[in-house]
């Protein structure tokens, strides 16, 4: 005897099984990161405290650290601009001026 198998009740079972898959595929999960080692270097203010309180926030100084050394302020502005437009960080437009000065005069 063959078996016949109904696609509508294959798609009830993928259903079901989906159902039961995206919750736990969903559920929000927690990291423990470690201590932050890096720290930014000394700079002109008040670029030096906005990027100290509003990069973090997101990202270790070590990503800032690995940043190609003397790109300049061209390079600093998209990038603290890409953060806000892209990323959605919340920094203010007077502080993102502040830290892409910092960061072009300091990295």
């Amino acid at each position: 005897m063959s078996m016949i198998t109904c696609p509508r009740a294959l798609s009830a079972a993928f259903i079901l099984t989906l159902g039961i898959a995206v919750p736990a595929l969903a559920a929000p999960k927690s990291y423990k990161l470690p201590e932050e080692t890096a720290t930014f270097k000394p700079g002109p203010q008040p670029g030096f405290e906005a990027a100290r309180n509003n990069c973090t926030a997101c990202h270790s100084t070590d990503y800032i650290n690995y940043q190609p050394g003397k790109k300049g302020a061209a390079f600093w502005d998209a990038e603290v601009q890409k953060m806000i437009k892209v990323y959605k960080a919340p920094i203010d437009e007077k502080d993102a001026k502040a830290i892409a000065e910092y960061l072009s005069q300091t990295y």
